[in-house]
């Protein structure tokens, strides 16, 4: 593949896999190539990344010799561990990828990505490929040979300790490359390690008193996720789809302040050669908060007590200061700049690292902060006076908004309305506060409290609905569908069954359905070039039908949208249905939680039609 040029397609996005230790990230192809890596974290400058560029970006490749034979994978069950089969026709091997982890060193990460190739049967001609490439491709790393297969690859502020028992060779100043011979029962290993460049030298001294850990790290590993994957408690056996999208919103969580990211990549085009391409390595209130509640319903409350502890550094305590989004350490300034040197997946440019969307006013994190609240003080917890005085800042910044023009839930780039579901979530932020001080008996401004409440109801319910039509519209001064009102349910402003919101759910299969999935809005966004079906809004809809009792077209489109995952279980943000290949950023955290409440919420509704 090295020396291969530009007549080579990039693979599809399904081909790729997600490794994760909860700080760094890495995406594994389908034919053993490591094209996507950041670390020391996961919004880091890439080590290897031709997934933005094939001849620029880097990468680490261990495959069979000649086509490759047929390959298969899978992850091993209740971890992050994956596990690529080739079979070719001198005999099979299987090929482990996996972040290290340990139960007995949670404090201590180790950044190591750990590559372990075992014969199966006969014997495979295996080729090894090590091409870093750091700053997202801009800078060739020194690559520097030591004693033991030991190698090191230093550039600007970044450094990689390359450990293996591979017959491998420094390549032209930068690179490794070698060939090796797997037969039945043998194992080789390849371990890359993040070191500061600084402490290359004496993690090298160390490397040569240490044997490689790649077997007892295996085990390791599986047993770190098997215990977080076992603490996932619910009336009744969780199926596999489930499972495995809550495993990968556990690997986009940032273990050590308790950030959730998005997605552990970026401008992964929502369509291809569009400019729509966007960073997702950055923590957004609103998809967190989905992610905790989610969590929260499988019995997970670390998280949930994590998250909430970051948003409130993050905020310095103070609604005013309060942001849609983070870095995962909580830095505020998330610059986005062009990376003009990069052709982008399929040609699809601008590469943007950072987001100007971090800028905006989205009113709906406000009700997002106080449901969280909410959650926390009912499932037993505590709120002391000093969260409190939070809570209560937050929903007197809500009076003070919410009569504002806001960017929405799509952050649109086209300038702000007085979007429906905005409104709806001041709403919801008043509401919790109102339940919060009544229920707690806490100090608030109940009337004036309940005045507005009753004021963005009224606001909704008139300039909010198409009286022709008899539903809800995607903003004030419009009359366009936005797949966001299937949200209202939950939201708690209508219920599910109320005609206006059955109606609303109809219009929206009509209107907005293409393919048997659903685009998010039919609303000019001011942005060039088209875009996928987004997954999550599919999802929303399954859970809106179910709660209307409406269980048979809600399997429907539920078996359409989860049929859209790769094999291993992984979902985009988007989809083209057409071409029947995944967009977006991957994998996307918003659609594995939106999979699980869908689920939840047919399961919900099975039982009561039992009980029924």
């Amino acid at each position: 593949m090295g020396s291969e040029k530009r007549e080579i397609s990039y693979p599809p996005i399904a081909d790729y896999a997600l490794i994760s230790d909860c700080h760094c990230s890495a995406l594994v192809s389908r034919y053993g190539s490591v094209d996507w890596s950041c670390m020391p974290r996961v919004d880091s400058d890439s080590c290897f990344g031709r997934l933005l560029d094939w001849c620029k970006g880097g990468y680490c490749l261990i495959a069979p010799v000649g086509d490759g034979g047929a390959a298969s994978r899978r992850y091993l069950p209740g971890s992050m561990v994956l596990e690529t089969r080739f079979k070719t026709e001198g005999g099979e091997v299987r090929l482990y990828d996996f972040f290290m982890m340990d139960t007995e060193a949670d404090e201590h990460m180790r950044y190591e990505h750990m590559r372990l190739v075992e014969g199966i049967s006969g014997e495979v001609e295996m080729r090894v490929e090590v091409r870093p490439r750091f700053d997202y491709g801009e800078i060739l790393p020194a690559m520097r040979a030591h004693e033991n297969q030991t190698f090191s690859a230093i550039g600007s502020n970044k450094g990689l300790l390359i450990r293996t028992d591979m017959a491998l060779q420094v390549y032209g100043k930068h690179d490794l490359e070698g060939r090796i011979t797997v037969r039945e029962g043998e194992r080789r290993r390849l371990q890359i390690h993040f070191e500061p460049p600084e402490l290359i030298p004496q993690a090298v001294e160390r490397c040569q008193h240490e044997k490689l850990s790649a077997d007892a790290g295996l085990e390791r590993t599986c047993a770190w996720w098997r215990k977080w994957s076992d603490s996932i408690h619910w009336p009744y056996e969780l199926d596999d789809q489930s499972m495995r999208s809550a495993i990968v919103l556990k690997s986009l969580t940032y273990e050590r302040t308790g950030a959730i990211i998005a997605a552990p990549t970026t401008s992964l085009p929502e369509w291809p050669g569009s400019s729509r391409n966007w960073d997702y390595r950055f923590s957004w209130v609103r998809d967190s908060v989905f992610t905790v509640r989610a969590l929260h319903e499988l019995g997970c409350q670390n998280e949930a007590d994590h998250f909430l502890q970051f948003v409130q550094r993050s905020s310095a305590g103070s609604a005013r200061q309060l942001q849609i989004m983070y870095g995962v350490d909580g830095k505020r300034r998330l610059s986005e700049i062009n990376l003009g040197w990069l052709e982008g997946y399929r040609k699809s440019h601008p590469v943007r690292v950072g987001n100007l969307a971090s800028k905006q006013l989205q009113l709906d994190v406000y009700g997002e902060i106080m449901e969280m609240a909410w959650e926390w003080r009912t499932g037993g917890r505590e709120i002391d006076d000093h969260y409190w005085d939070f809570l209560v800042d937050v929903v007197d910044t809500t009076i003070d908004n919410w009569k504002n023009k806001d960017c929405g839930i799509w952050e649109f780039r086209g300038g702000p309305r007085h979007f429906v579901h905005s409104k709806a979530m001041c709403w919801s932020a008043l509401n919790y506060g109102v339940k919060l001080a009544e229920r707690y008996q806490r100090d608030a401004p109940l009337e004036r409290w309940r005045q507005v409440r009753g004021d963005i109801r009224k606001a909704i319910e008139s300039d909010g609905y198409d009286d022709k039509r008899g539903i809800f519209v995607q903003a004030f001064d419009n009359r366009y569908l936005d797949a966001s009102l299937l949200l209202l349910p939950r939201i708690g402003l209508v219920d599910a069954d109320d005609p206006r919101m059955l109606r609303t759910a109809d219009a929206i299969c009509r209107e907005l359905d293409h393919g048997g999935l659903l685009r998010r809005y039919d609303s000019p966004d001011g942005l060039r070039g088209g875009e996928g079906v987004f997954l999550p809004c599919t999802f929303w809809l399954v859970s809106c039908l179910a709660a209307q009792g409406r269980v048979e077209p809600a399997w429907k489109y539920y078996r359409r949208a989860t049929g859209c995952a790769n094999e291993l279980g992984l979902f985009s943000e988007e989809y083209d249905p057409k071409a029947d290949e995944m967009l977006g950023n991957f994998p996307q955290g918003l659609t594995h939680v939106s999979q699980i409440m869908a689920r939840l919420a047919l399961d919900r509704a099975a039982r009561a039609g039992a009980q029924r």
